[in-house]
């Protein structure tokens, strides 16, 4: 993930550094501190924003800015306060997120919970039936399909357990969250199953991102909401496909709105079969702010369609 190069590459940007950070970043410079090294930065408010400052560096190619441009959006909600805003700590978790889901638009558009797993030690004895999703509620992108033909890696489940998120990428609304399981039906029986991404600023749906062929070639395609394409992607490339819309669209952008209007910037991932839906995150910090838009030269594009 990191380039191995030496820290005198680096420029400090003092306007957009604290200046608790700004004085620290300079000595370890001064000591020729490595890229590969910034996960044993302390794990403190500077600690933190060096980091974040460094990762985004190391992935764009460029100072964090105080613009609205995308990845700079969610740099600076990375390093704020409002990154630890009770309610996106709340949200961050994929167990209460679905009390925050049932309190504003109804249970009926949770994905059933089939089962919690609090204790490591219950991994073991744990029958996971046929046809589940097991996924950590602490993490984000660990995920297992029990398709009640494969055998299930449970080494790997207790593996979740030891990991906090927050170490990983410094997303603080993950680091207070306790390890659990949570297992789930594989919706409508479809294990390639599309899922819709809103991306909403200001309680207004801006963007839908739609994934595809996630497991065999994944590619994206981005919408507005009236089901323009658009021609740019992020992080994966673009799909050569063109999905119809879907049928209940106008219904999932409503009930996306109505959770939406609780935060500034938010992704609300729902799934479909265009009848039916369920929500199946909420993420503060799409891509930990170091996916690059596709094309490059589409990065001042894609965020003029989510922040004008």
């Amino acid at each position: 993930m990191f380039e191995r190069k030496t820290m005198n590459t680096i420029n400090i940007d003092e306007e957009i550094l604290s200046n608790e950070a700004s004085k620290l970043l300079k000595k370890i410079i001064n000591e020729g501190f490595e890229i590969a090294q910034i996960r044993n930065l302390p794990q403190n408010k500077v600690g933190d924003e060096i980091f974040s400052y460094l990762l985004f560096q190391i992935c764009h190619g460029r100072n964090p800015t105080k613009e609205m441009i995308f990845n700079d959006i969610l740099y600076n909600l990375k390093v704020s306060d409002e990154i630890n805003d009770p309610l996106r700590v709340f949200i961050s978790d994929k167990e209460y997120v679905k009390i925050f889901v049932k309190a504003t638009i109804g249970d009926e558009y949770n994905v059933p919970t089939l089962g919690i797993i609090n204790e490591i030690q219950d991994i073991e004895i744990y029958e996971f039936p046929d046809k589940s999703i097991i996924k950590p509620t602490h993490l984000s992108g660990k995920v297992i399909l029990n398709t009640g033909q494969n055998q299930i890696d449970r080494a790997e489940i207790k593996k979740w357990f030891k990991i906090n998120y927050y170490e990983t990428w410094r997303e603080k609304n993950y680091r207070t969250l306790r390890p659990k399981i949570i297992i789930e039906p594989i919706l409508f029986n479809d294990i390639n199953l599309n899922d819709y991404k809103f991306f909403c600023y200001k309680g207004i749906v801006k963007l839908i991102q739609v994934d595809l062929d996630r497991r065999t070639n994944h590619t994206r395609l981005f919408f507005d909401k009236k089901w323009n394409k658009k021609d740019f992607s992020i992080g994966y490339p673009i799909s050569s496909q063109s999905p119809q819309k879907p049928l209940n669209l106008d219904h999932m952008i409503s009930k996306v709105e109505v959770m939406a209007k609780y935060f500034e910037f938010i992704r609300i991932d729902l799934y479909s079969n265009e009848e039916k839906c369920y929500v199946g995150e909420i993420t503060n910090c799409h891509g930990s702010g170091i996916e690059k838009v596709i094309p490059l030269n589409a990065e001042r594009e894609f965020s003029n369609n989510i922040f004008k």
